[in-house]
């Protein structure tokens, strides 16, 4: 069933392609080279035609919304599309600031104590990330690179099949219009020597017409004079 209906497409691909008409030849026009001022015209007419796009074209699906579960990163994205400075950095919490009052409160040293806390688990933290990094880091680069070179060797293979699929292309419409070219061009020299011999033709039929009336008014005087 598959078969038949790619076997149908196909037929009708065939179909609608025999059934195009081609007005232009790239490859094989010549018009505006041979006459400057048809150049010149065409770039006139071009310019005066030439309206930018009112939006994207039908067939390009519409962006996507980037980071639309999560407000963070949602947010952060909306500030650098309105090029908004990035907030400054609270240094506060990076510090380890005693009671400004004197004598202290118990709930200004209870704050002061978590803010203390909060810092050595931080560093806690860090050491055993620098840890961890530096144990399993250079292996898990070494993996990211690689993933990243096969990523590159990929891209540039479907890179290089793509450009020469344009090429091969190229070269076939080239060949095609070429050929179709040929073809025209027989076919107009056909067309003007088939005119040539019509006008020919025809004025060879004026002559031999004025030459009968010659002979009849010839023949007429003749038994006139009879």
């Amino acid at each position: 069933m598959a078969l038949d209906i790619a076997a149908i497409a196909q037929t009708a691909e065939d179909d609608a392609f025999k059934a195009m008409i081609f007005d232009s030849l790239p490859y094989y026009d010549n018009d505006l080279e041979q006459h400057p001022i048809l150049k010149e015209k065409v770039e006139k007419e071009l310019a005066r035609e030439a309206k930018q796009p009112q939006g994207l074209h039908p067939h390009v699906p519409p962006s996507p919304k980037l980071f639309a579960n999560n407000p963070l990163l949602e947010a952060e994205l909306a500030r650098v599309e309105s090029r908004q400075p990035l907030p400054p950095l609270d240094t506060l919490r990076y510090q380890l600031p005693a009671p400004t009052s004197t004598p202290a409160s118990e709930e200004e040293w209870r704050a002061a104590l978590n803010n203390a806390r909060v810092q050595l688990e931080h560093q806690r933290l860090r050491h055993s990330n620098l840890a961890l990094l530096q144990q399993y880091g250079p292996n898990a680069w070494r993996i990211h690179n690689y993933l990243v070179e096969g990523t590159a060797k990929n891209l540039e293979k479907a890179l290089e099949d793509l450009q020469n699929m344009t090429t091969e292309l190229n070269r076939d419409r080239k060949n095609f219009q070429t050929q179709i070219g040929a073809q025209l061009t027989s076919l107009e020299t056909r067309w003007t020597e088939l005119i040539s011999s019509i006008l020919q033709i025809e004025i060879a039929n004026a002559a031999l017409e004025t030459e009968i009336d010659r002979l009849d008014k010839t023949e007429a005087e003749l038994a006139a004079g009879m």
